[in-house]
């Protein structure tokens, strides 16, 4: 019995223990508001959830305390607590009317203020900086201090040019499928994702395709069409933001209002991205990650910052390697990377080349050399 106890404590700190990408993501979020406000804002919530849930986990319940937020459950009378926690939280915009899943609001009666927790661990972040009194070590960026701000154009994919953005080592597309469903924007068809001229963009790099459901298929028959032989497959699986797995067990057909949601059969909780070939690039730095990718779900669309680490990884960050996304939006806008697609805004280009040869295609659309200095520092 003893044994079996230690297991599922074991298990639980497992768990419940956070990876190292979630403790840099919060290392990094910390040192920057340290560095602009004087300090820092967060409150640590309790892995429990609930203060009853916290209360029975401790050793001794008569007189535990904890300093760690808690929540309490929202109970409507459509919630149905037998299908567990909603994927969406307080985000979820049918929470007051139809969705049955439960739903958690902040529970200030029964928390504390987290700081103690925050002014615990933020002693061991505290280091001295040249010309400051305190400051915060981040580590080392992956990124080149020497790459190139975010450079982008809003344009219809399908009609440009591919040839005035010249050669790149790495592309990476996101493309509006057509997965057969209703969806809240413009899909191509299978035919414009294979006449894409991507031949024109690469002659040696790889090339990073996300794809999902019927779109898998399609995705390896336009990879063949371009030219390129896929080496790997790298897969996200989907977590809320409790970092649990998201998934859906009332609907089996998922309709437009269930945006992020795909599946016709089952419901998706991950998306794959095709990794391919073209030449015989030199310069990949290989087994330096693992194929999957575990991270929050966020703005419809919008895929995980970990899959722009994982490849400036495999390029190097030293190397000068051209980086494209095509499709993009706004918040794929990237340094070092070039960002194409039709819901950007405007034109920023710092390569007084390819500036020349979209002047004489688009004269309609002319813009002038951006000034990199401007933009060195830049957070978008």
């Amino acid at each position: 019995m003893q044994l079996e106890e230690q297991k599922r404590n074991e298990i639980m700190r497992t768990t419940l223990e956070p990876t190292a990408m979630q403790n840099l993501a919060l290392d990094h979020a910390r040192a920057q508001y340290v560095e602009e406000h004087g300090y820092t804002p967060y409150r640590h919530y309790c892995p429990h959830k609930t203060f009853i849930q916290c209360i029975r986990a401790a050793p001794y319940p008569e007189s535990h305390t904890c300093d760690k937020v808690h929540f309490k459950p929202i109970l409507r009378p459509h919630t149905d607590i037998s299908l567990g926690d909603c994927s969406y939280l307080n985000t979820c915009h049918r929470m007051l009317d139809t969705c049955k899943y439960l739903h958690y609001e902040l529970d200030e009666a029964n928390s504390g203020s987290g700081d103690q927790v925050e002014q615990e661990l933020m002693q061991d972040w505290l280091v001295d900086i040249p010309g400051r009194e305190t400051g915060i070590w981040t580590g080392e960026p992956c990124l080149n201090r020497g790459e190139l701000p975010s450079q982008w154009i809003s344009c219809d994919v399908r009609r440009l040019d591919l040839r005035v953005l010249g050669k790149f080592g790495v592309l990476m597309m996101d493309p509006p499928w057509d997965i057969h469903m209703t969806l809240p924007y413009g899909t191509l068809t299978d035919d414009e994702m294979k006449d894409l001229k991507i031949q024109q963009l690469q002659d040696d790099g790889i090339l990073l395709l996300w794809v999902t459901g019927r779109a898998m298929e399609v995705g390896r028959e336009c990879l063949v069409r371009w030219g390129y032989n896929r080496i790997d497959e790298l897969v996200w699986v989907k977590t809320n933001q409790l970092q649990r797995l998201i998934r859906y067990i009332s609907d089996l057909y998922l309709t437009d209002d269930r945006t992020g949601r795909t599946g016709h059969w089952l419901n998706h909780s991950k998306e794959h991205v095709l990794i391919a070939q073209k030449g015989s690039p030199p310069w990949l730095n290989r087994l330096l990650d693992t194929d999957v990718i575990v991270a929050e779900v966020r703005e419809t669309s919008r895929k995980p910052d970990e899959v722009y680490e994982i490849v400036e990884r495999l390029v190097g960050a030293d190397r000068g390697v051209r980086k494209l996304e095509m499709f993009g939006r706004k918040h794929n806008r990237r340094q070092g990377w070039m960002t194409i697609g039709n819901q950007l805004d405007g034109v920023r280009l710092f390569e007084r080349d390819v500036v020349e040869r979209w002047n004489n295609v688009c004269p309609e659309q002319t813009t002038t050399v951006a000034n990199i200095e401007e933009f060195r520092n830049e957070v978008l």
